[in-house]
């Protein structure tokens, strides 16, 4: 009895370290606000959209001890494909990293050395903004900075957003988060 109630003592500790350690894991961003709207900024300029589509300015701090790499993402849960949406992900970004810079574009500038677009659900690697469809409900879109326990993930460019989510899943220490919304 005493030696699961050590054990139980143990797994309560540790639990508690890391929720403390990931609620010291955050995400702010110059261009966009937790629960605000996107603005034209960051939305997709095509399928009826007419956006800039230029990737926000995202910058982190408090990443869980460990951590040998980043990885960006961004979601729309609400996206009516049965499987939601992958409008961004970034992989591979240093330790050493704590923020991006906004307007990345197709060819990764003002990514980090080593850093990887991955393919989103457009189709190519590179940003691709709010879109949801003309009437529906607002959508929610994930911004989330991964803090991973890998240098590098073996993916390329090609990566789709499900592998990518995959990886990041199978190497997270922690997450932060930024969710906003839009609508047309």
């Amino acid at each position: 009895m005493t030696t699961t109630r050590t054990t139980l003592a143990a797994a309560a500790l540790t639990f508690s370290a890391l929720s403390a350690q990931a609620a010291d894991f955050t995400v702010t961003s110059h261009d966009i606000k937790e629960g605000q709207t996107l603005s034209t900024a960051q939305v997709f300029n095509g399928f009826g959209c007419s956006g800039q589509n230029r990737s926000p300015q995202l910058s982190w701090s408090g990443a869980p001890a460990g951590t040998k790499s980043f990885a960006v993402t961004v979601y729309d849960p609400d996206a009516p494909t049965g499987s939601g949406w992958w409008h961004w992900t970034v992989f591979n970004i240093p330790a050493s990293v704590t923020s991006l810079p906004g307007g990345i574009n197709a060819q990764g500038e003002g990514l980090p050395k080593g850093a990887i677009q991955g393919r989103t659900d457009f189709g190519s690697s590179s940003f691709g903004g709010a879109c949801p469809p003309q009437g529906d409900k607002p959508h929610r879109y994930q911004f989330v900075v991964w803090a991973l326990n890998t240098d590098k993930l073996p993916l390329d460019a090609q990566a789709s957003g499900a592998m990518v989510g995959f990886m990041l899943n199978a190497a997270s220490l922690g997450q932060a988060r930024l969710t906003a919304h839009y609508g047309r």
